[in-house]
């Protein structure tokens, strides 16, 4: 008894494996330890590409067991894998008339209730019958693009959805009915709503949840401030999270995760990954403060030091990509004990959390890595992105790899900015804040003039003002499965 209440440090490797024989480690211990082992993320290698779809693969999850993988993709379908045998189990189609963004089994169902949104904006409920037929029915709509959806942890019925319009919705599976909760608004201006691209829910309280687009803050809410029946549009934050130096920069969030230390980690569009403690929030009514006032938290802010959490800044963490496509960012390890993203440039990166060292840098993709999902307890996880194959990453390689070096790396080659934007008032919203920010060299305004001119001359010749960060061939009909889908 007395070994096990004076553990000492973990060595890992087979070191490490003789600390357990001895009784140094208790069993619970030593497997939330070892799953973190630094040697065992140095040996994470493709074991299983899993190449079923048509179009490139936005969302990939794991149900509550491990055993199955769900994703959905520009082809409008959504597959059922056991990736470890890297075979279809169920093959459905989503119902959504585009491109599907995210999927997701409910929990405590037996696998057979999943939710979707997609590119057509409606959120949708899946249900699978014993006899392999799938009713599909509209659960919501948002004006524009749904991203993403919020799965309440433990519950088999609650979930939330974000999308383009600033729409934020609540929804009940026991009645199949949606609640517009808010929709969120630009601190500057109450006129203007911020496009939305993440939403998530803290494990520890599943009472608070985040939302994130397109300005610099993550905002979190308390959804006891809200009525159920949606007769209050309460739009006011519980909490807001900005590293300093991008108070006053137009800036995006693209992804957003919870660790299980309620640490909030956001994904920013065009500069970094940053980590927020609880005590670092701005607040519910943040004030944009002058450049004056941030110059001195700037060092604290970039610095990627251990003690990061105790200075007045987040913890950042660089070296990937983030330019042209909506990406996600996750936590890794049993305990969070990693940060992992991927990048425009077709890798993967993981750094330790704790201060940030970069310790992996891995080809994912021959474009772009979208999607992370870290299995729910195993040192493994699957990633997608532009490529129609999902990849199964397992600490399978015979050697660790060596240290990451940066210079190795080249910059992908960037696209038109303005690629993201499908709609006339999202392109002339953007046209005014570049306006607003342009340097006062004017090199800025030359750069924006003929990336202005180029997307002009493709919307005036009928083409895809998206069509950069999008090689899927929506028009081509998915392909048949057993899954019938009955669509309401």
């Amino acid at each position: 008894m007395r070994g096990l209440k004076r553990e000492r440090r973990f060595s890992g490797g087979v070191a490490g494996i003789l600390d357990r024989e001895v009784g140094s480690f208790s069993p619970r211990r030593f497997a939330h330890l070892f799953g973190a082992s630094e040697g065992l993320v140095r040996r994470l290698a493709i074991c299983k590409k899993l190449d079923k779809h048509r179009g490139c693969v936005n969302t990939v999850s794991f149900n509550a067991a491990g055993n199955i993988l769900v994703s959905g993709s520009d082809d409008r379908l959504v597959l059922l894998w056991d990736w470890d045998a890297g075979t279809v189990k169920f093959p459905f189609h989503s119902g959504h008339s585009n491109n599907v963004f995210q999927a997701k089994f409910m929990p405590y169902t037996n696998d057979r209730i999943l939710v979707t949104c997609a590119a057509d904006g409606e959120v949708r409920h899946a249900e699978i019958s014993d006899d392999g037929l799938v009713t599909s029915t509209l659960l919501g709509q948002h004006d524009g693009r749904a991203h993403k959806l919020a799965v309440e942890p433990g519950s088999p019925y609650i979930l939330y959805s974000c999308g383009e319009d600033g729409l934020v919705q609540h929804f009940d599976l026991r009645t199949k009915s949606g609640t517009k909760l808010f929709t969120c608004k630009s601190f500057h201006n109450k006129s203007d709503f911020i496009h939305l691209n993440a939403i998530v829910i803290d494990p520890r309280n599943p009472n608070l949840f985040a939302i994130a687009g397109s300005d610099q803050f993550a905002r979190v809410y308390d959804i006891r401030k809200n009525n159920w029946d949606g007769s209050t549009d309460c739009d006011q934050p519980s909490d807001c999270f900005c590293p300093p130096h991008l108070l006053d920069e137009y800036v995006g969030i693209t992804g957003l995760a919870f660790s299980d230390q309620s640490e909030l980690l956001a994904s920013y569009n065009d500069e970094l990954i940053y980590l927020f403690s609880r005590d670092q929030g701005l607040g519910s009514t943040p004030i944009i403060r002058s450049k004056e006032a941030t110059d001195d938290m700037d060092s604290a802010s970039s610095s990627s030091t251990s003690d990061s959490h105790a200075s007045s800044g987040p913890q950042v963490y660089k070296g990937h990509y983030n330019c042209d496509t909506v990406k996600g960012v996750s936590f890794f390890g049993p305990h969070c004990e990693y940060v992992v993203s991927g990048s425009d440039c077709g890798r993967i990166f993981i750094w330790r959390k704790k201060g940030g060292e970069l310790l992996r840098v891995m080809e994912g993709d021959k474009d772009v890595v979208n999607c992370i999902e870290p299995h729910p307890y195993s040192t493994m996880f699957a990633s997608s992105g532009i490529d129609k194959d999902i990849k199964i990453w397992t600490p399978s390689a015979p050697e660790p790899a060596p240290p990451v070096n940066l210079d190795e790396i080249k910059q992908p080659k960037r696209k038109n900015r303005f690629g993201r934007f499908t709609r006339a008032a999202d392109l002339l919203s953007q046209m005014f804040v570049l306006q607003n920010s342009a340097s006062g060299d004017g090199s800025e305004g030359i750069a924006v003039n003929g990336e202005l001119m180029e997307l002009f001359m493709r919307v005036g010749a009928g083409a895809d003002p998206s069509a950069d960060d999008d090689d899927g061939d929506e028009s081509a009909d998915p392909p048949e499965g057993p899954g019938e889908c009955m669509v309401t």
